[in-house]
């Protein structure tokens, strides 16, 4: 029972200082005021939502929708890459990790800390965003869709899940990369995923030779992010995930 009880409370000590280095970062965005660009920028590009199909046009409508979920897509990624990507050089900018160090914290609870920190900014940032884009089409048509409000519940869920993976990314990437290199870097990745991910076993099938494995070697490595995009189901109004397709794909993010 004694044995029990030390192990309890030194889990509870570990897992304080990671909760306080967290609670840093979040304080930090929002002092930064980068969340109230990116949701002033959705409103100013939503607010067509509004009246976009004063002639009966609904196809308008899908296409405004796409545009604002995109854009809801770039300033989550944006938000969530500098977010992350700057916790540990700010920090040795500051001249600030020594002291942090000093203090009964161990460097991977400060990495942990760090990057647990960034992802609850950035989810909360994600989060703004699409209440934007939900308020907006409530106002509109009521949810529109065949899929209706399910399919954006799964597409927030696994854009939550992608934020998060996205974060680790950048706090990875920090370790051994400037800031501005690491935001670069893990931009064009995330970008690259989405937009030529699911392409990537397609061109390992067709490529011969070296050519075939490193493309491969790709397709199993590198983070499938395009798994997590729902646009086009809530755009369409198409029918939710099955569950146990949803159920995979959070599993994979939270592995990955």
């Amino acid at each position: 029972m004694a044995r029990v009880r030390r192990e309890r409370v030194s889990v509870g000590v570990r897992i304080r200082p990671v909760v306080s280095v967290a609670r840093l970062s979040v304080v930090e965005l929002f002092r930064r005021r980068d969340v109230y660009v990116a949701l002033i920028f959705a409103l100013v590009v939503g607010v067509p939502l509004l009246g976009a199909n004063v002639f009966g046009v609904e196809g308008a409508v899908r296409y405004v929708r796409e545009l604002v979920l995109l854009l809801v897509w770039v300033c989550s990624v944006a938000v969530s890459l500098t977010t992350a990507a700057r916790q540990l050089p700010g920090e040795i900018q500051r001249r600030t990790i020594l002291p942090l160090l000093a203090r009964p914290v161990t460097r991977a609870e400060v990495v942990v800390g760090k990057w647990a920190g960034a992802a609850a900014a950035s989810c909360a940032a994600t989060l703004l965003l699409y209440g934007c884009y939900a308020a907006l089409t409530a106002l509109k048509s009521g949810g529109g869709g065949a899929g209706g409000w399910g399919v954006l519940a799964q597409s927030v869920a696994l854009h939550l899940c992608a934020v998060l993976l996205i974060c680790a990314l950048a706090v990875l990437g920090s370790l051994v990369l400037t800031a501005s290199a690491n935001v670069t870097l893990s931009a064009l990745l995330v970008a690259g995923m989405l937009l030529f991910g699911s392409r990537l076993y397609e061109l390992a099938a067709a490529t011969p030779g070296v050519g075939g494995v490193c493309a491969r070697l790709l397709h199993w490595g590198l983070p499938h992010v395009e798994l997590f995009d729902l646009r086009l189901r809530v755009v369409h109004g198409w029918e939710p995930l099955g569950a146990w397709v949803f159920v995979a794909i959070l599993a994979y993010g939270l592995l990955y």
